[in-house]
């Protein structure tokens, strides 16, 4: 008969997660990321700094940044191994919570445990204690519940004893992967609880690999081989399923396009034959040629997202299949469905389809859709001051073919998901919730899960200002990767919305906001006070040279560069990009507006209605 033994909550709660295994080695949870207040600080940090080693701590800057950090590193895992957050009462929690939504979009496990206010309610209300005057049960952290797949409160010690083994069944479930949220009552983590040792038994977790129901893998295979000229959508359920082979074999031996959505670009390298790039919004005159042709469209892994499916302008008449581990998006928009892993579905669809194959692919227009890419990422004409994203990004691509090129928000998505051509597993986007300020930290957490690769992490003035300071944790800890910084002088990407929507200027640049100067900020002196070797790059030219010599540096190099503001990325790519659905006013006095509306409207009336 097992016996027990005496422990704080917090205690049990870091020992009980310093044995949960990854099935590829290691800890599951790799360690914890902590900024400490009175909500956590005499619990959780005790129990913390008593478990040393076996449960790592790291110390970062802000609550949302480490936060994304955390989400970085269990992306660039695939989901296979994470990190915890914790953080005390009150705003130190709430700044958590634009992160769990950011996990929760993208699907990703992410462990918050947020310090919350007395069980024993003696104290009430306490330091930064949220009153619902209402109901006495809500505290700040009622917040997470919409944004994550698993909240609980603990409001006693042996919660934790089913608390803890659920989070964990969500953060490894394929389908119901996502962030899970403790909210763990001050008090209570420093409560004594007698506990069963077979609770910290060693436990490996095991991400399954659900099978295709067979009714369901005959319906899509019949699909298939009815189909006349197929496409096949690739999400960021492949790479999460390590189905990168298995596509790869699969749309060469069968001859179908693959297109790519931003969370699927990079499962197959650009230079598969099969692989047309981008599809969408922001997506290739291959691709979307591609697609536009299709009578049937296959998504594998991808939530169809109004950017991939040009707000379901893009597909026409073509049926639609998806496979997907989770039933909500394998049945989206009247699709036909396959519930099960993305690997398991290719090799079971492989089998039963034999040897179809069809007609040759379009390899000119991909041909040609890569040599304008080349062209337009090319070096400018001597004296170009202002070079685009493009340039800049052709620049990066020619100094670091190999690098993992990530980003989050603003212009540059859209134009790396465009024009990066990403060697194998050579892409780390954050674009389902497209959030401003993941970029410096995210790529921190990315090199920390991807040790062995070169990690380009490109982020507009916009962003960097919004959050920067894990620049200096990446220096403490010396995690090195690269900084593009492009200075545009402003929030370049919503102006050019605005413009194209009939808007006036406003409020985007700054030259365009109600100032009295504009803002004079020098990002080199700026990077270089938290530690981080910056630079300024003169021309694109220099660009390649300065991301060349920062491969050999133990901490970060912010590379600044000014460009233009006024370029998109398809500007000036011919047959680039499709329409996206942002509504624009039916009313108003700008010609610019009614010009806009009327075209609002005969693109609105293409879109399909099935949902």
């Amino acid at each position: 008969m097992s016996g027990t033994i005496r422990l704080t909550a917090a205690q049990a709660m870091v020992r009980w997660l310093s044995v949960q295994m990854a099935e590829e080695g290691g800890r599951f949870i790799e360690g914890v990321w902590a900024i400490f207040g009175h909500g956590n600080v005499a619990g959780l940090g005790e129990a913390l700094h008593g478990i040393g080693d076996a449960l790592p701590t790291w110390r970062g800057q802000n609550e949302q940044t480490m936060a994304h950090a955390a989400i970085a590193f269990a992306k660039g895992h695939a989901r296979r191994r994470a990190q915890a957050v914790t953080a005390s009462i009150g705003p130190g929690s709430t700044n958590m919570v634009t992160a769990a939504a950011l996990a929760h979009v993208n699907r990703l496990p992410v462990l918050f445990i947020a310090g919350d206010v007395f069980a024993s309610r003696r104290p009430d209300p306490v330091l930064q204690q949220v009153e619902d005057f209402g109901d006495g049960t809500v505290s700040a952290n009622d917040c997470f519940r919409p944004v994550v797949r698993y909240f609980d409160r603990i409001t006693r010690p042996e919660h934790l004893l089913s608390a803890l083994p659920r989070a964990l069944r969500v953060m490894t479930d394929p389908a119901d992967c996502g962030p899970v949220c403790l909210a763990f009552c001050q008090d209570v983590q420093a409560e004594a609880f007698d506990w069963p040792e077979a609770f910290f038994a060693p436990r490996i977790w095991r991400i399954r690999r659900p099978a295709p129901d067979a009714a369901e893998l005959a319906e899509v295979a019949g699909l298939i081989g009815a189909a006349r000229a197929p496409v096949i959508v690739c999400g960021g359920g492949v790479i999460h399923s390590g189905a990168e082979a298995a596509l790869a074999d699969f749309a060469l031996r069968r001859n179908i396009p693959v297109i790519e959505t931003q969370a699927g670009k990079g499962a197959l390298a650009q230079a598969h034959p099969m692989s047309f790039g981008a599809a969408g919004v922001d997506g290739s005159a291959a691709a979307n040629a591609a697609a536009a042709a299709a009578d049937l469209v296959i998504g594998i892994g991808t939530r169809l997202q109004d950017f991939t499916t040009g707000s379901w302008t893009l597909f026409g008449n073509a049926r639609l299949a998806c496979i997907n581990v989770q039933p909500w998006d394998a049945a989206k928009h009247g699709a036909v469905g396959l519930v099960a892993d993305a690997r398991v579905a290719l090799e079971r669809l492989d089998a039963v389809l034999g040897d179809l194959r069809f007609a040759a692919a379009d390899a000119g227009a991909r041909a040609a859709w890569l040599a304008a890419v080349d062209a337009h990422c090319a070096a400018p004409a001597e004296g170009n001051a202002l070079p685009t994203d493009a340039q800049v990004i052709g620049a990066v691509q020619r100094a670091a073919p190999e690098g993992i090129a990530m980003c989050a928000a603003g212009t540059m998505p859209g134009a790396l998901k465009l024009l990066w051509q990403p060697s194998q597993g050579g892409y780390h986007m954050e674009y389902g919730y497209s959030c401003m300020g993941y970029e410096v930290a995210g790529a921190m957490g990315l090199k920390l899960a991807r040790p062995d690769r070169e990690v380009l992490c490109f982020v507009g003035d916009g962003s960097y200002m919004m959050a920067n300071s894990e620049l200096a944790t990446a220096v403490m800890r010396r995690v090195p990767f690269t900084v593009i910084l492009t200075d545009n002088r402003g929030y370049g990407c919503i102006n050019r919305l605005q413009i194209s929507c009939g808007g006036a200027e406003f409020n985007n640049m700054y030259a365009d906001s109600r100032i009295e100067a504009q803002p004079r900020i020098d990002f080199v002196a700026h990077a270089g006070s938290m530690g981080a070797h910056a630079v300024k790059a003169r021309d694109i030219a220099d660009l390649e040279a300065q991301v060349a010599a920062a491969r050999g540096r133990d901490i970060p190099t912010v590379i600044v560069i000014d460009t233009t503001a006024v370029p998109g990325p398809g500007d000036g790519l011919e047959g680039a990009g499709h329409w996206w659905d942002v509504a624009v006013p039916a009313t108003g006095q700008r010609e610019q507006l009614q010009q806009a509306h009327a075209r609002y409207l005969a693109n609105a009336a293409r879109q399909a209605q099935i949902n």
